[in-house]
């Protein structure tokens, strides 16, 4: 089966929907039903990719939405409009996760808006293909920690001040937390430590009545593809798995927008794996 993705790059990290061909799948493709109604959500990376999906779907079960995007302006403004469309109000905050403060501000904004805060999706993330290991400097290191796992805390820290019982957080890892990746080992060794992250954070949450669950996407085509690989590699994307295809950011955000929901209530300490059929052993 064809992927039916031409050959295409981004140079800049992190990359733009806008600039994508073919675009990716983001809308819902079944009709809400309210299991988020009345309820906020704050998404990370939420102006395209997976984020967006996330913040169209929830908005579709009921949720007001506030996504959070490091400078793709245009991304940001064309998911609000989606958002907006479900009938939910929207709020684009433009800032970088890595910065404590910047995620304690977001909160507030959030709160100033809304006045409650109900999910949180960790989500944004970056990745640099980088095939020797010996060429991974401190500089790269500590760039991709700290949005993948530092963001991931300080966003847990601000909005756990706010979140009441009932609250959920769920967090975006990957497939190369359990398979790794020779080519991006700074970068699974961050989808590493979420699933750590996950495990642990549901434990102490647990008599606050807050539930931590997690998503393992496998190959799923998002700006993160085209800003990290050659031409010829994005053109094969997803052609490894069982399926012999990506899959689309819709078919993932199901399952944020499930564990967000009260279906997920006897589920903590979880991640669930839309990857295209392959089998985790943890």
């Amino acid at each position: 089966m064809s992927n039916d993705i031409p050959p295409q790059h981004q140079a800049r990290q992190p990359g733009l929907e806008t600039d994508m061909s073919p675009k990716p799948e983001f809308a819902p493709r079944f009709p809400g039903a309210g299991r988020l109604a009345g309820k906020v959500a704050l998404i990370t990376g939420g102006d395209s990719g997976i984020g967006r999906a996330c913040a169209v779907a929830m908005a579709r079960e009921g949720a007001d939405i506030a996504i959070l995007y490091l400078d793709e302006t245009e991304d940001a403004a064309d998911t609000r409009r989606h958002v907006e469309d479900e009938g939910r109000r929207c709020l684009t905050i433009a800032g970088d996760i890595g910065s404590e403060s910047f995620c304690q501000g977001a909160v507030a904004q959030v709160m100033d808006a809304f006045g409650r805060l109900d999910v949180l999706v960790n989500n944004a993330a970056e990745q640099h293909v980088t095939k020797e290991p010996l060429e991974i400097d401190a500089d790269q290191l500590e760039r991709t920690f700290r949005t993948n796992v530092f963001g991931y805390f300080f966003m847990t820290k601000a909005a756990l001040r706010e979140m009441q019982p009932g609250a959920s957080i769920v967090n975006t890892t990957s497939v190369t937390a359990y398979r790794g990746s020779a080519e991006l080992i700074d970068y699974a060794a961050t989808r590493g430590a979420i699933v750590a992250l996950t495990r642990s954070l549901a434990k102490a949450l647990v008599d606050r009545k807050i539930r931590v669950n997690a998503v393992a996407p496998g190959p799923i085509w998002t700006p993160l593809i085209p800003a990290s690989f050659d031409p010829e590699r994005v053109a094969e994307h997803g052609d490894s798995t069982p399926m012999q295809r990506p899959g689309q950011p819709n078919e993932v955000a199901s399952c944020h927008a499930f564990l967000a929901s009260e279906e997920a209530s006897y589920m903590t300490g979880q991640v669930l794996h839309p990857n295209g059929g392959g089998v985790m052993s943890s």
